[in-house]
C-alpha cells in the first residue's frame, strides 16, 4: 500500500521510496541532479494514478529538492564569464526543462481542483501556494527565454493568466505564503504576477543576461510595492489582458480598458530603489536582498538604475519617425575588430569593401535619425550582444559610422531582430598619447566620433576598455592640428570599449610637436 492509500506502482507513490530515490541524486553535480529531478517531475505529472492531493505532496518534495541545484545552475549560467558554449547550452536546456515541467505540474493541480477531480477538494487550502509556485515557475520560463531573447510561447502567457485569474476569482491572490522551506518572507500570487510582468516588459530585449538576472531578483525583492489594478490610471506603466493573454504592453494614452485588462504600476517602489542606489554608490550591497549570489555593487547598480528608469513616468514616445527601408549595410562587430581593419579612414573604407572574416552584411528594415533595426539569420549573429559596438557602412554611402546594439529579440523563425543606436554617422581612427609622455611609449588607438558637439569644443572617443581616466589628458592630431584632450566624463563602459567625452583644446603647432615627440 502506498503512502496515500492507493495502489499505484509508481516509484514515487511511497514517500520512503521517493525520499530514497532523491537521496541517490548526485549532490556534487547540479546539472545531472536537476535533470534527474526534472525527469521525475515529468513522470509524476503524466501519471494518471495520482490523486490531486497525492500529486501535490510528491511535486512539493521534488520541487524543494531541486532548489539548491537550480540556484547553483542559475548562478553559473548568468554569471560565469568563461562558460563554454556547449556547457552554456546544456545548462540552459536543463533550467528551461525544469521550469517548464515544474510549471506544468502545478498547472495540472490547478486544473484538477477546478474540474473537481479526485483529491481536488483536499488541496483547497494549498491553492495560494500552488498558484504562487506556478507563477514563479512561469517567471523562470520567461527568464530563460529572455536570456536568449527568444519569444515566449502563448501557452506560458495563458497559464500565467489562469493562475492569477483563479486567484482573483477565489480571492486568495493577496494571501501571503512561504514559497519554499528556505524562504524567509511571505509572498503572494499578486506579488509574483506583478514582479514577473514589471520585470519582463522593460528588460527582456534591452538588458544583458547578467543584468536581466539581477533586475529579476530586484523585482522580486521589491514586489510588495508594485500595484495591480483593474482600471488604468496615469500611474500605470504596463498592462496585461487576462482574457487574451500575450506579452505585456506599455500603457499609452490610446490604451483601452477592457474587462480582462490588468494595469500594473510601480506604486511606492521608486524611493526604495533610490535608497538602494545610495547604498550601492557606497559600494554596499544589502545582505537582505537575495540576488542568488554575491555580486559587485557596480554590477547591481546597472540593474537598479534600469528599474528606476523603467518604473518612472511612462517613457516618452519616439522623437524621430522611423522609415521602412530595404538597404544592405556592411558591419564589423567589436572595437578591436574595427581597429584591426585600418588605422585611417581610407584604410577602413577599403577593408569594409573586402570579403574578410568578421565582416557581415545586414539588411536594414527601418531607420530613423538616431537608430535602425535589422533582422539577421542565425549565421550572422556571432558576437552580437546587448552593448556590442558595431561599425557600419550602408551601401552607396561614402562614409562609415558606429553604433551600439541596444535591443535584441528573436522571432518564431529564430531570426534575430537587432535595434542599434547610432552614435555617429562618421568615424575616424586616431592615435592618442599621454600628456607629457613619449609618443612611442604611450600611444593608443581610438575612434573619433565626428559629431555636431565637435564644434562646441567637445569630442567623443571610443577607447580600449578601462583606458579612460579622469586624471589623464591626452594629445592627438585632429584634422592636421595638434590638440590637447581633457577628460570630462566616461559615458559608457562596454565589454570591449570605453565611450568618453573630452574637451578639445587646440595647441600651438610647434608646442604640440615638441610635446608629441
Amino acid at each position: 500500500m502506498g503512502l496515500f492509500g492507493n495502489k499505484s506502482d509508481h516509484p514515487m507513490a511511497d514517500i520512503k521510496s521517493a525520499q530514497k530515490l532523491l537521496s541517490d541524486v548526485p549532490k556534487n553535480d547540479p546539472l545531472k541532479a536537476l535533470q534527474e529531478i526534472t525527469d521525475w517531475l515529468e513522470s509524476v505529472t503524466d501519471n494518471a494514478n495520482f490523486h490531486a492531493d497525492q500529486r501535490f505532496e510528491v511535486l512539493s518534495l521534488l520541487d524543494e529538492s531541486a532548489r539548491p541545484h537550480m540556484r547553483k545552475l542559475v548562478r553559473e549560467y548568468f554569471t560565469a564569464p568563461t562558460l563554454a558554449k556547449f556547457q552554456e547550452n546544456r545548462t540552459w536546456m536543463a533550467l528551461n526543462a525544469f521550469f517548464s515541467h515544474n510549471e506544468r505540474g502545478y498547472f495540472k493541480l490547478l486544473t484538477a481542483y477546478r474540474n473537481g477531480d479526485k483529491g481536488g477538494s483536499a488541496i483547497r487550502t494549498a491553492l495560494p501556494q500552488i498558484a504562487a509556485r506556478g507563477l514563479y515557475a512561469v517567471m523562470g520560463i520567461l527568464k530563460m527565454a529572455a536570456a536568449r531573447y527568444d519569444p515566449v510561447g502563448i501557452q506560458n502567457w495563458e497559464h500565467l493568466s489562469q493562475y492569477y485569474l483563479h486567484a482573483e476569482e477565489q480571492q486568495y491572490h493577496n494571501d501571503q505564503v512561504k514559497l519554499y522551506a528556505t524562504s524567509t518572507q511571505g509572498i503572494s500570487a499578486k506579488n509574483i504576477f506583478a514582479s514577473a510582468l514589471m520585470w519582463y516588459a522593460p528588460g527582456s530585449t534591452s538588458l544583458r543576461p547578467l543584468h536581466m538576472h539581477l533586475a529579476e531578483r530586484l523585482a522580486c525583492h521589491f514586489c510588495k510595492y508594485l500595484t495591480v489594478e483593474t482600471q488604468g490610471t496615469t500611474n500605470n506603466l504596463v498592462c496585461f489582458d487576462l482574457a487574451h493573454p500575450g506579452p505585456p504592453m506599455r500603457v499609452t494614452p490610446d490604451t483601452k480598458t477592457l474587462s480582462g485588462m490588468r494595469f500594473l504600476g510601480a506604486g511606492d517602489v521608486r524611493p526604495q530603489l533610490e535608497i538602494l542606489l545610495k547604498q550601492l554608490e557606497k559600494n554596499i550591497v544589502p545582505q537582505e536582498i537575495n540576488l542568488g549570489g554575491v555580486y559587485e555593487a557596480d554590477i547591481v547598480k546597472v540593474a537598479a538604475r534600469h528599474l528606476l528608469s523603467s518604473w518612472g513616468a511612462p517613457p516618452p514616445m519616439r522623437r524621430h519617425a522611423r522609415r521602412q527601408v530595404k538597404v544592405n549595410m556592411t558591419v564589423v562587430v567589436g572595437f578591436e575588430r574595427i581597429l584591426e581593419r585600418g588605422m585611417h579612414a581610407a584604410d577602413l573604407e577599403q577593408h569594409f569593401s573586402s570579403d574578410d572574416n568578421g565582416i557581415s552584411i545586414w539588411e536594414v528594415e527601418d531607420i530613423s535619425a538616431t537608430g535602425f533595426r535589422c533582422v539577421l539569420p542565425v549565421k550572422n549573429t556571432e558576437g552580437v550582444k546587448i552593448g556590442s559596438l558595431i561599425a557600419t557602412k550602408p551601401e552607396n554611402v561614402g562614409h562609415h559610422g558606429v553604433g551600439i546594439v541596444r535591443r535584441l529579440s528573436r522571432d518564431d523563425h529564430n531570426h534575430l531582430h537587432v535595434g542599434v543606436e547610432i552614435l555617429s554617422k562618421q568615424i575616424e581612427n586616431i592615435s592618442l598619447h599621454t600628456r607629457g609622455g613619449s609618443r612611442a611609449s604611450a600611444e593608443q588607438s581610438a575612434l573619433w566620433l565626428r559629431m555636431a558637439a565637435d564644434e562646441e569644443g567637445e569630442i567623443f572617443l571610443l577607447l580600449s576598455p578601462h583606458a579612460f581616466s579622469m586624471n589623464r589628458s591626452m594629445n592627438a592630431i585632429l584634422e592636421g592640428k595638434g590638440c590637447l584632450l581633457i577628460p570630462l566624463a566616461l559615458l559608457e563602459r562596454g565589454a570591449d570599449y570605453d565611450l568618453a567625452r573630452y574637451r578639445k583644446v587646440e595647441e600651438d603647432a610647434n608646442a604640440a610637436a615638441d610635446e608629441a615627440y
